[in-house]
């Protein structure tokens, strides 16, 4: 597969330049479609049935539209769809939270320049500010990280050092092996990644960044052309994880993902994930040991 000029789908394939929203939204109805099983939704299913799930008929009629209207949305010949058979199509396909609003970021998606986010000189002092006994970082909808503190860069597997460290999570959870130390929950963090990937790709069809990097992962990484082709949407936004440091070991965190809106004229904004532990157990006592190890290092320096 080439990197450029290539649009991933959602059933990990790609499309040529300019790909269509519609394929895309087509792709993902058919993946949910395949993943319900008629006794789900309290049809007769049975052993002779040849299609995997519901069949294009059952959905339309479990959604109350029309099988002909269906069958083009599924083609991508149909745009547009009325937010109430968006509705009526995650009813029917028993969507979560997560999977309902990227079904409608594909049936509404706009097309435009390739979206670019703004470290503000607060956002970079703020992460410092919280430096201690806080781990932090932001990433943009590309997964690159372009803000951290110095405890963030160092429990994130060097940060700070680009030799060291990919700076895009996705690039380097699916491509550098020292991943898998840092992260002991590696597919769980790989799920996590692909979903917020795929959110992105569907919101800004246009970012050619965004294309090479995912037409990237697909070529070189099976696991992640494996998690892209599943059509899973994986969404995390708080919540506890584990990560692995040399000097504290594995250490249980409770984070929190939060989302920085985009500045006037922008058109992403950023999320900033933010790491601690409950005053009093080993890990916060570990988080300020490592902390005060890094005092030396002076401040941290989130510029790209």
């Amino acid at each position: 597969m080439t990197s450029g000029g290539v649009q991933a789908d959602v059933q990990g394939g790609t499309q040529g330049d300019g790909g269509d929203t519609g394929r895309d939204l087509g792709g993902f109805l058919r993946a949910r479609r395949a993943r319900v099983t008629p006794e789900h939704v309290g049809l007769p299913g049975g052993p002779r049935r040849r299609v995997r799930g519901l069949r294009r008929e059952e959905l339309a009629q479990l959604a109350g539209i029309s099988v002909d209207y269906y069958v083009r949305l599924e083609q991508g010949r149909a745009t547009q769809p009325s937010p109430e058979v968006l509705d009526a199509l995650a009813r029917a396909l028993t969507l979560d939270t997560a999977e309902r609003t990227h079904l409608t970021t594909l049936a509404t998606a706009g097309r435009g320049p390739a979206p670019e986010a703004r470290v503000s000189p607060l956002l970079r002092r703020l992460l410092d500010a919280v430096a201690d006994g806080f781990p932090a970082f932001a990433t943009d909808h590309r997964l690159d990280v372009v803000a951290w503190n110095s405890l963030g860069a160092e429990l994130l597997g060097g940060l700070a050092d680009p030799p060291r460290r990919d700076r895009n999570n996705a690039r380097y959870l699916f491509l550098d092996p020292a991943s898998h130390d840092v992260h002991p929950d590696w597919p769980d963090r790989a799920a996590e990644a692909v979903g917020q990937l795929r959110v992105a790709a569907a919101r800004y069809p246009d970012d050619s960044e965004l294309t090479t990097l995912i037409a990237e992962l697909t070529a070189r990484s099976p696991e992640f052309r494996r998690i892209w082709d599943s059509g899973e949407i994986v969404m995390c936004a708080s919540g506890t994880k584990r990560l692995h440091h040399p000097r504290t070991g594995t250490l249980t965190l409770s984070f929190e993902s939060l989302h920085v809106p985009a500045a006037p004229g922008e058109t992403a904004g950023l999320v900033v994930h933010v790491f601690g532990a409950t005053e009093g157990t080993k890990e916060a006592a570990a988080l300020t040991a490592l902390a005060t190890a890094l005092c030396g290092r002076g401040p941290s320096d989130s510029a790209r």
